[in-house]
C-alpha cells in the first residue's frame, strides 16, 4: 500500500430493531491527502439515515486534517438529524488523539 492511502470496505446490514447500519472499515491513513476520500464515502450516506459505523481497526494514522474530517462528518450527521455516526475499534494511538483534543465525548453514542 502506498504511503498515504486510505481504503474502505463497506458493509450494509440492520441492527436488532431493523435500523439500517452501514459499517465502513477504514484501512491506512486518514491525513490531509486522504481526507477528501473519507468525505466522499461517508457524506452521501448521511441523508440515507440509520447508523454509520466507522470501524477504525486498520486505520494506523490520523493527523489533524483527518480529525477535522471526522468532526465535520459528525456535525453533518447531527445537523441533518437523519443518522448516527459512530467510531468503533479505535486504535490506542487514535483514541489518544481524540482524548488530547477533548473530542472523545463527541463520538460516544
Amino acid at each position: 500500500m502506498p504511503e498515504d492511502t486510505l481504503s474502505f470496505e463497506i458493509e450494509k446490514s440492520s441492527d436488532e430493531v431493523a435500523n439500517k447500519v452501514t459499517t465502513i472499515k477504514c484501512r491506512g491513513k486518514l491525513v490531509s491527502e486522504t481526507a477528501a476520500d473519507m468525505k466522499n464515502v461517508v457524506k452521501p450516506l448521511i441523508p440515507l439515515g440509520g447508523r454509520i459505523v466507522l470501524d477504525l481497526t486498520d486505520l494506523n494514522y490520523m493527523d489533524s486534517s483527518g480529525l477535522g474530517t471526522l468532526l465535520g462528518l459528525k456535525a453533518s450527521a447531527i445537523k441533518q438529524g437523519y443518522c448516527m455516526l459512530e467510531l468503533v475499534n479505535t486504535t490506542p494511538r487514535i483514541l489518544e488523539l481524540l482524548k488530547i483534543t477533548s473530542v472523545t465525548q463527541y463520538f460516544s453514542s
